[in-house]
């Protein structure tokens, strides 16, 4: 299966179904309350909605579970910066050097507001990682698109973001062909090398991929001036969206959910 953030998994759910100009707006108020609230239970239900949503969209779990093992070591970094610089007043470890130790004995401490304030910002990650890929994996490009020239964007804008996220899973598979070639050359830094040794290879990963990547580039935009790309204003789709009565519900009710959740956490 594919690791893929962009990568469009077809069903038939009601998440599916949406207009994208829904989930495009979903995901700019859910963005947003991620971001304006400093509650942690909040942040605990709006992370637990984003779980929710993903089940019912019938989105591999597997895909969440990659989500928390390379987000494992960001947590780990907000974790131990917060508990040891976080201002608070209720100390959990106090002092964080013993006192015999000379000259820097009896400095510093771990707060449990820093520790909260930590699970904080690993909820908001968490809840972002899963709001981008619930769109764009229940959404094909195309149809993506279509809905963001439908909103007043315009073409030649959409297509370039479009563009950039299909090139995505094509870099990815790249990657693992440059990799798998540096194997037969009995190169093993990426697989049992040290982080320093891996830093110190990357550019004989980079360097075919930016080439790699040029060239496609370059074959890209002959093929979009060979078929006239933006000779005209205006163009046809060979699909058409339309916002249907659920869309509308989805979007009242989120606006209406987030409104609340701001004013709920304004008061707390």
């Amino acid at each position: 299966m594919s690791k893929s953030l962009v990568v469009y998994f077809p069903g038939q759910t009601f998440f599916h179904k949406l207009d994208p100009r829904t989930k495009i707006i979903f995901m700019v108020l859910v963005s947003t309350v991620i971001f304006a609230v400093q509650d942690l239970y909040l942040s605990a239900f709006i992370l637990a909605v984003m779980v929710i949503l993903w089940m019912v969209a019938r989105l591999p779990v597997a895909i969440v579970y990659g989500f928390l093992k390379a987000l494992l070591p960001v947590f780990a970094f907000l974790f131990i910066v917060q508990a040891l610089l976080y201002p608070g007043v209720t100390p959990i470890i106090k002092p964080l050097i013993p006192s015999f130790i000379p000259w820097i004995g009896g400095m510093g401490q771990i707060n449990l507001e820093g520790i909260l304030f930590a699970v904080l910002l690993m909820f908001r990650l968490l809840a972002m990682v899963i709001l981008l890929p619930l769109v764009s994996m229940t959404t094909p490009v195309h149809i993506l698109a279509l809905g963001m020239v439908r909103m007043g964007l315009p073409y030649r804008l959409a297509y370039t973001i479009t563009a950039a996220l299909n090139m995505v899973p094509i870099l990815q598979s790249e990657i693992g062909v440059i990799v798998d070639a540096q194997k037969l050359r009995a190169m093993s830094t990426f697989e049992k090398g040290s982080i320093w040794s891996k830093v110190k290879s990357y550019p004989v990963l980079v360097t075919p991929l930016v080439i790699g990547a040029m060239r496609r580039a370059q074959s890209m935009a002959v093929a979009m001036d060979s078929r006239a790309f933006g000779a005209m204003k205006t163009r046809t789709y060979i699909e058409d969206i339309n916002l249907r009565p659920v869309d509308w519900i989805f979007m009242i009710a989120s606006t209406i959910g987030t409104v609340g959740i701001l004013i709920l956490a304004t008061k707390i």
